[in-house]
């Protein structure tokens, strides 16, 4: 039979095996138009491309989808990359698959100002996807699993953009829709290509104590299921070593070797009903010592993804600590598969979309969180609603909340409506007054005061809320309430920055430059700016880093027009000793064609090579050494290796003066050191930075310190000093940087 026969009947088998009834000549008619519409086209791999909607569409069924799911995955690519239209599929298998592939298409590359913004709006078409039918992401994070199994066949390049997608979007999309295994996959694929090396060293060393590993899971799997056989409880026990980012990440997090991570093992028990879940936790708190605090009844709690399951930590007689999670089979599918486990409990789903239940209420909530938010703002804040960890608190009246991690009573005050936290005057945690800026604990009391007569929202609560939802009510407060009061804080802020960055209020005012400024920040005036400012739109310092940005440019422009007939070399040089600007012009003997980039005075097409000590870029005033044998090594004027004062008097003669041609090579390698404060994350947003800045990076690497801190080592290809300085800019305004260097090669 055809391979891809073979695939197909697998797929129908599986789907049948769970929808009764099944109308096999529907699927398979799916089948065959997607064969043919796709017919021609390779993957990367070589492939038939009908091979990936198969496989995207096989994730689908072990999911338990429904067919009307199934057929929208095998059709998924049909509108964007065949003549298939929306109607014709619809027409030929409803309009309910139709809307799903739609939901489903890749969406559309639009120009915009930035990464940031680019990844807003595609968050923010996959989140009105969700809360319009749920099945349009489920059926989108299948399409990226299968595409992140198959990414060897891509560039490093597209490995690693997404690669960094996939951890920043799609992995914690499938934690906050508790599909648990689809999560871990996402997450380990995506390290393999972050952090090869990393993650070389973790399998690797995995591997090598495999033995051992299987050893110790083993014993403790027979040892509960012996006591559970005793006490008369059927169950089913699995032991597992946790996933490969989940080691790696508490490495990087807690600067530690695998060999001091103890709690690398995972047990679970699964049984028929809830109250036997408790009595298997008396049983395993009887055969182990548990671990204090290290107990949660997520049972009793659910998890907002519907997550439920009672964890508990335990400590052998071998002095392993390891984790035991209990829970029924409903719940286990619901932990592994997360609401798409809901189709094999709920009937009648065909009818009801489960993206307008209440479980969802986040979806919702996020799209309005968004509005009136600076794109940078709305993506870094995104990751703290939405996939963040949560602390669940309670209402006086017993209703249980679920607030990001380190959420304040501002935060539960402003989930519960936005008139309440208007209104908030203060706060009670189980039964005492606290400030507004008290961090809430799991199981925590909060009532909160309000008064009539109150005057609103202070400034500061913005600085305290920890949820995106929380400040943009705020945000929205202040935009309504105090426009005039907005427009002069803000303008007392954004002259304060001017003044700060040496840049004159008159400059940016020109005829000639204000449209391009307010084009650059996205106001139309700039009441609108200075208003947005004083509310907490957008602030006073990214504002005029861009308006810095844009000024720049358009010296930079001007300045081209005006010597553009007179330019034909180089735009400076440096005299031996001196750090003074030279006409070009004067170097006599050049070689005005270099293929370096560089000329060199009174030498010929010599080699040309770029000092690994500083790395000079186009815009660097330079100097030139005649090494032995390697032609001429470049410098940068300010290098200490090219200090007069330091160069040997027998070498005077081998100092040259050098110059950068009119048109350089198109990139230039240079290396970069950036110190923070150690966090989690820290890497991924400087990946995202660099991405955002669009250059090309050879080299990154992290190390911890022992004092808390971390150093990020950057090599990076530019193609002049001023976009370095941007790259350097958009790394300054990571959170927790303090400070971006150049540094010397390797």
């Amino acid at each position: 039979m055809d391979p891809i026969l073979e695939r197909y009947q697998a797929l129908e088998d599986k789907v049948a095996s769970y929808t009764p009834n099944l109308d096999t000549k529907r699927l398979y008619e799916a089948f065959t138009y997607a064969d043919t519409e796709h017919h021609g086209q390779l993957r990367k791999s070589g492939e038939p491309y009908i091979i990936h909607p198969l496989a995207v569409a096989d994730i689908v069924a072990d999911l338990g989808l429904d067919v009307d799911s199934v057929i929208a995955a095998l059709l998924h690519d049909c509108i964007e990359d065949t003549g298939a239209t929306h109607e014709e599929i619809a027409k030929k298998f409803g309009t309910s698959v139709a809307d799903l592939v739609e939901g489903v298409t890749k969406l559309t590359r639009v120009q915009y100002v930035s990464k940031e913004e680019e990844q807003m709006e595609n968050l923010r078409k996959m989140l009105m996807a969700m809360a319009h039918d749920i099945r349009v992401i489920l059926i989108k994070i299948c399409d990226r699993l299968h595409n992140m199994r198959t990414m060897e066949y891509q560039s490093p390049k597209k490995q690693r953009e997404k690669s960094l997608e996939t951890m920043e979007i799609y992995a914690p999309l499938a934690h906050r829709l508790g599909m648990q295994k689809l999560k871990w996959e996402l997450e380990d694929l995506s390290l393999r290509y972050l952090d090869p090396v990393g993650y070389k060293e973790i399998e690797d060393e995995m591997a090598k104590r495999s033995a051992a590993h299987e050893e110790f899971l083993a014993s403790i799997q027979l040892r509960i299921q012996q006591r559970m056989e005793q006490e008369g409880i059927r169950c089913k026990v699995y032991g597992r070593v946790k996933h490969t980012y989940s080691i790696y990440r508490k490495m990087f997090t807690q600067n530690k070797t695998l060999d001091e991570i103890f709690d690398l093992y995972a047990f679970r028990v699964i049984v028929d009903d809830i109250p036997e879940c408790y009595n298997v936790l008396g049983c395993i708190h009887d055969m182990f010592k548990p671990v204090l605090g290290r107990f949660k009844d997520y049972i009793g709690t659910p998890k907002p993804n519907m997550y439920q399951s009672l964890h508990t930590t335990v400590i052998g007689r071998e002095g392993i600590p390891f984790e035991v999670q209990i829970r029924t089979w409903e719940m286990h599918q619901t932990a592994e598969y997360g609401i798409a486990a809901h189709w094999k409990y709920k009937q009648g789903m065909a009818n009801k979309k489960l993206g307008s239940e209440g479980d969802f209420e986040w979806v919702r909530k996020l799209l309005e969180s968004q509005q009136d938010t600076d794109a940078e703002e709305f993506v870094r804040t995104l990751k703290v609603d939405m996939f963040s960890d949560e602390v669940f608190v309670f209402t006086p009246n017993g209703d249980v909340k679920s607030l990001p991690a380190g959420a304040t009573p501002i935060d539960f005050a402003y989930n519960i409506h936005s008139a309440i936290g208007n209104s908030m005057v203060g706060a009670r945690v189980n039964g005492r007054m606290v400030p507004y800026d008290t961090q809430l604990k799991n199981g925590d009391i909060v009532e909160v005061l309000t008064s009539k007569s109150a005057k609103g929202p202070s400034r500061d609560w913005l600085k305290i809320a920890k949820s995106n939802e929380a400040r943009n009510k705020i945000r929205q407060w202040f935009k309504r309430e105090r426009r005039e009061e907005n427009i002069a804080t803000g303008r007392a802020l954004f002259e304060s920055e001017l003044k700060h960055a040496k840049i004159p209020l008159s400059a940016i005012t020109a005829e000639d430059v204000l449209p391009n400024i307010l084009r650059k920040v996205r106001f139309g005036t700039l009441d609108e700016l200075y208003a947005s400012i004083g509310y907490g739109g957008t602030t006073a310092v990214k504002s005029v880093a861009r308006i810095k940005d844009e000024l720049l440019r358009l010296g930079r422009l001007k300045a081209e027009k005006a010597a553009a007939a007179a330019r034909t070399t180089a735009e400076s040089v440096i005299v031996p000793g001196s750090t003074a600007q030279v006409d070009p012009l004067q170097l006599k003997g050049s070689n005005k064609h270099s293929d370096s980039g560089i000329i060199v005075e009174g030498l010929g097409n010599c080699l040309v090579k770029f000092a690994k000590c500083c790395t000079p870029v186009p815009g660097d005033p330079v100097v030139g050494f005649i090494t032995r044998g390697y032609g001429v090594s470049v410098h940068r004027a300010d290098c200490p290796n090219a200090d007069p004062d330091r160069r040997k008097p027998e070498e005077a003669s081998r100092w040259v003066r050098v110059a950068w041609v009119s048109s350089p090579l198109p990139n230039y390698k240079t290396s970069l050191e950036l110190s923070s404060k150690d966090r989690d994350g820290l890497t991924l947003d400087v990946a995202m930075a660099l991405s955002a800045a669009k250059v090309k990076v050879t080299a990154l690497s992290a190390r911890s310190q022992p004092d808390g801190h971390a150093i990020v080592r950057i090599e990076v290809e530019v193609k002049d000093k001023d976009e370095l300085a941007g790259v350097i800019n958009k790394l300054n305004n990571i959170q927790g940087v303090y400070h971006v260097a150049r540094v010397s090669g390797k």
